[in-house]
């Protein structure tokens, strides 16, 4: 059965204020936006409110007033800046959050009160964690979004609707509980219609025809004959686990519990729909609002919760406890299938591909993704094309390696220039000067005559010369172009062991 919570925050903006200026708890303000050369009250505190002082009311009229009356700026965009901040900070309590503008939140609960005891405790909980944090707030469940959002501003400061009693609730509230436009409610109030029962039961024809089809869709979202959808701030994500703790975590001792209580969930239905995970993310939202978010990947689909782990535990003492933390949850936003042979690999200990995948994870995990390397074979004939980088360990090369030539153990990613001597074209170098440094060649092989594919870009042909210095250094070289066309450059490409 779903069950929808509704936030009202009636004294959002002034308590968002409060928080960052205490001084002026004793003070009557208000925030106020310039409109047509007139600057109009669009927020109001208590102490104000109660000297008389509303939403919309102009600022000259409310100096009348209030003459001591201290205004403020307003950004209209900042509500709905808070409400999103406020929203992606309620998470903790279910993962289907939206924002009510301007001034409210929208949860859908189902099969996450119990955690807290019962609906009432939940309620009570998100109220006392809030109150902490300086906002004043009204709460409402209830089966449909409608009418939590009625009690929620026509209730009390928290109001349970049981399930199935909405019809019942409603029909005493007033009209404006229906989220109705204002030229809608004018109307009932003028015909005498002022609640919700007293038309709920009139004919459907003469309801469409007076007011329009928008109160009997608000009314049959009320009542719950209509569906209407939250809209969260965060997609719902396929595959995550969630895991509550009724008394807030401070040590790592526990943050590991919650990991591997989470990683055993996750990978028994991994398990069961024949999937890996490539992709995961572990957050702990803490009392004081912050999250703290560690991350790995794997080279290929994994649901070893062992393996899984230990990519963990090396980042779990990056985590910041502070207060506590009272909601873990584990996400992986990129899930492949898993083969059935893959995962009858786990509990072979020869060295397979799988133990390699788990080797280079754990490497990766604690020098960073970007320290390993993987090349495969490219079909083309300059070396530096001729090679293709690739992370995952289930790629399979196109082509074969070419090794009917020798070639340098450590290829340049981009050639370098070089100076040398030269005694007749079509030599190698008696002496070539790289990076100021001179070297006397002692031995020389070559040339070998690398061109690009004819379908690429036109360009000079290389000849390449494996040369061997007074040192024992050996190095590959070439030539670009030749000495009857003009001056040749060359350059060095690589190294031999």
């Amino acid at each position: 059965m779903t069950r929808i919570v509704a936030i009202l925050f009636p004294q959002l903006m002034t308590d968002w204020i409060l928080r960052r200026q205490p001084a002026l708890k004793d003070i009557p303000f208000a925030m106020a936006v310039a409109d047509r050369g007139l600057r109009v009250i669009k927020a109001v505190n208590i102490l104000a409110q109660a000297k008389g002082v509303y939403v919309n009311m102009v600022v000259a009229d409310c100096k009348a007033i209030v003459p001591d009356l201290h205004v403020l700026d307003y950004d209209p965009e900042q509500p709905q800046k808070l409400l999103t901040a406020l929203a992606e900070w309620c998470i903790r309590y279910t993962p289907i959050v939206s924002i009510d503008l301007p001034d409210g939140l929208l949860f859908n609960v189902s099969g996450c009160t119990h955690l807290w005891g019962s609906e009432e405790d939940y309620l009570k909980h998100i109220q006392d964690r809030f109150k902490k944090f300086g906002y004043s707030t009204q709460l409402a469940i209830a089966d449909t979004i409608g009418c939590a959002w009625a009690m929620s501003r026509f209730g009390k400061d928290i109001s349970i609707v049981a399930p199935m009693e909405q019809h019942r609730i409603i029909s005493s509230l007033p009209p404006a509980a229906l989220r109705l436009e204002e030229l809608i409610l004018e109307r009932l109030l003028k015909l005498g219609l002022q609640t919700i029962g007293s038309f709920m039961t009139m004919p459907r024809t003469a309801l469409r025809r007076r007011f329009g089809a928008g109160l009997l869709m608000r009314l049959d979202q009320a009542l719950g004959y209509e569906f209407e959808m939250l809209e969260p701030i965060k997609p719902i994500a396929a595959y995550e686990e969630r895991l509550p703790s009724m008394e807030p975590i401070r040590t790592a001792t526990g943050i590991e519990i919650a990991l591997k209580t989470l990683l055993e969930t996750f990978c028994e239905r991994l398990n069961r729909e024949g999937k890996g995970l490539r992709k995961c993310e572990f957050r702990c939202y803490r009392m004081d609002g912050n999250i703290q978010l560690i991350e790995i990947g794997t080279n290929r689909p994994s649901r070893n919760t062992k393996h899984l782990f230990k990519l963990f535990e090396t980042k779990i003492q990056t985590i910041e406890p502070d207060l506590g933390i009272e909601l873990f949850t584990l996400e992986a936003p990129v899930v492949e299938d898993l083969q059935s042979t893959q995962d009858a690999l786990w509990t072979i200990s020869s060295k397979n591909e799988s133990d390699i995948a788990e080797l280079v994870d754990r490497i990766a995990g604690k020098t960073g993704a970007d320290s390993i390397h993987r090349y495969l074979p490219a079909e083309h004939y300059w070396p530096e094309r001729s090679i293709h980088a690739t992370q995952s360990l289930t790629e399979k090369a196109t082509s074969s390696w070419r090794n009917e030539l020798p070639r340098p153990v450590h290829v340049l990613k981009k050639p370098e220039p070089i100076e040398v001597s030269v005694p007749i074209p079509d030599y190698p170098p008696l002496l070539f000067n790289y990076k100021g440094k001179l070297h006397t060649v002692k031995k020389a092989d070559g040339p070998e005559r690398i061109e690009q594919e004819w379908w690429t870009d036109k360009s000079e042909y290389r000849d390449y010369y494996c040369l061997e210095d007074e040192h024992g250094g050996r190095y590959w070289v070439f030539r670009l172009g030749d000495y009857l066309t003009g001056d040749p450059e060359w350059f060095i490409h690589g190294f031999f062991a």
